[in-house]
């Protein structure tokens, strides 16, 4: 159940995540002023922390999707193999974004 939700919430965070990423974008088609409050924003510590909210969430729901298609299979319906899933994509999400964040800053 708890997983359900936070695949709910997850969705409902990618809506206002992908406002900040168009904002970003457009800012980038705009003036330099407008990158440069738009860039600024996301380069700081309240920006960061969003961003890397926003990844978990992503990663989350993907994995989450994922999960649904297991078991729109027919596969992992039972308890012991349901809790796996669950437990994997909790787990999974959190290590996914951290590599992801470790990957994105060793390329900058």
């Amino acid at each position: 159940m708890t997983m359900s939700i936070a695949h709910r919430v997850t969705g409902g965070a990618l809506y206002v995540g992908t406002i900040l990423l168009a904002w970003y974008l457009i800012a980038t088609s705009m003036d330099a002023s407008a990158f440069s409050a738009a860039s600024g924003f996301l380069n700081s510590i309240i920006g960061q922390i969003i961003l890397f909210g926003f990844t978990w969430a992503l990663v989350h729901h993907a994995l989450g999707g994922v999960r649904h298609a297991i078991w729109d299979t027919g596969y992992g319906l039972d308890k012991p193999m349901r809790d796996q899933l669950a437990w994997a994509t909790l787990v999974g999400g959190v290590v996914l974004t951290i590599a992801v964040w470790i990957i994105g800053y060793s390329v900058r």
